[in-house]
């Protein structure tokens, strides 16, 4: 296929039973309409979609088990919605937290609130993943395989090619059409050539979760301090996740120290002895030069890498999911045809660069101030928290632009 190459492993023992035939080659192996790479909270959601649309759907995971560490929260209207469709909505707003309002102050003194038309939902990533993990095990029984190591494919004509190193005897795997949604490091993306071109805005965050200790129950706190923003969000079971920029993150990186900054900088306070153990990571954005290559699409963080607070990452990957589904369906009910991606492509590749420069914007709000650049900051803030503003400043906390 003209642009597009594929580097294929050879398996080294015979192709297992893949289940009924769905599509036969010459040789008699079942086809999928759809092979999804990655069983994170996008690929997990894809599935679904496609699932309930009644499309052949297989989803490879590396990981033999869930993950179950403390990742992306904040699930956003749009992205709810997403939730919705592939029938897990209900439960997710009944297992998560509302978050209702925001206020942001500085040094004691509130500069701004705002409140949401419909609040963004807080709910532990690898509890969402578990409600899509069942409803894909009910839309499509066997569909998701763990333990699957994805080492390369090929672009044959008609169909994609999979080679997988893992489990012994996995063999090669056909699909119509493939996504990667393998996350930032993506297997799928690296084969196909597709380049990865870092944006502006990095910086360092530690982050933790404890019982929450404030009345402020389905209410976002933002400091933003002179030091460095100090990010609040409500969980469910009476927790709460604390957010801070850190130059570096302490050595050793543990509840007490979290505690410290958090009281040192913004005078709240956090319990260690309810904490679990804290993390560092480093926000960095990337942006792939294309979503789509002939049969083969990119979702989620495998196309884009966007700051992970707020959970905009994940809600991203989401409306790419929702966008990818129709695609898919339409490419396959037109026999597999190889211009399915270009409207997604363009389009959500769009959607990812507005999503990028925002939270760009918000990585330097939240930097270290001081002088005018701290009062200039501060009267931006307010000016933003009162009408007309008011509902932009809150329309893009929720994500509805997106």
């Amino acid at each position: 296929m003209s642009g597009v190459r594929g580097r294929f492993v050879r398996p080294r023992s015979s192709q297992p039973d893949l289940g009924r035939a769905n599509r036969p080659r010459s040789g008699g192996d079942r086809r999928h309409d759809v092979a999804i790479v990655g069983g994170g909270p996008v690929g997990l959601l894809l599935g679904c979609l496609v699932a309930a649309r009644g499309l052949d759907v297989v989803v490879l995971e590396r990981r033999s088990e869930p993950s179950g560490s403390s990742r992306a929260i904040g699930i956003h209207p749009p992205g709810l919605r997403v939730l919705d469709a592939a029938g897990v909505g209900a439960a997710v707003r009944d297992r998560s937290a509302p978050i209702r309002d925001g206020v942001v102050s500085c040094e004691g003194r509130t500069l701004g609130r705002m409140r949401f038309r419909e609040p963004v939902r807080a709910l532990p990533q690898h509890e969402t993943e578990a409600l899509l993990e069942a409803r894909l095990a009910a839309l499509a029984p066997g569909a998701l395989r763990r333990g699957v190591a994805v080492t390369g494919w090929r672009d044959r004509g008609t169909h994609v090619e999979l080679a997988v190193a893992s489990p012994p005897g996995a063999g090669v795997i056909a699909a119509t059409y493939l996504v990667g949604a393998d996350g930032v490091r993506s297997t799928v993306r690296q084969v196909a050539g597709i380049g990865w071109r870092e944006r502006r805005g990095r910086a360092e965050y530690v982050m933790g979760d404890s019982d929450d200790t404030t009345d402020a129950t389905t209410t976002a706190l933002l400091y933003f301090e002179p030091s460095g923003v100090v990010e609040s969000f409500p969980l469910p079971g009476g927790r709460r996740r604390w957010v801070a920029w850190v130059r570096r993150a302490p050595t050793p990186l543990d509840a007490e120290a979290l505690a410290t900054i958090v009281a040192t900088r913004a005078g709240a306070s956090v319990d260690p002895s309810s904490a679990g153990e804290p993390s560092g990571f480093t926000a960095r954005q990337h942006l792939a030069d294309r979503f789509a290559n002939g049969r083969v699409a990119l979702a989620g963080d495998a196309a884009h890498e966007v700051s992970p607070i707020g959970g905009q990452g994940m809600n991203l990957g989401w409306l790419d999911a929702q966008q990818l589904a129709r695609d898919l369906a339409g490419g396959v009910a037109e026999g597999g045809v190889l211009e399915a991606f270009v409207a997604y492509d363009r389009a959500r590749r769009s959607a990812a660069a507005r999503a990028i420069r925002q939270a760009r914007f918000n990585m330097r709000m939240g930097a270290p101030a001081a002088g005018a650049r701290l009062r200039a900051r501060n009267a931006a803030v307010r000016v933003l928290a009162v009408p007309p503003f008011r509902p932009l400043l809150a329309a893009a906390f929720t994500m509805r632009w997106l």
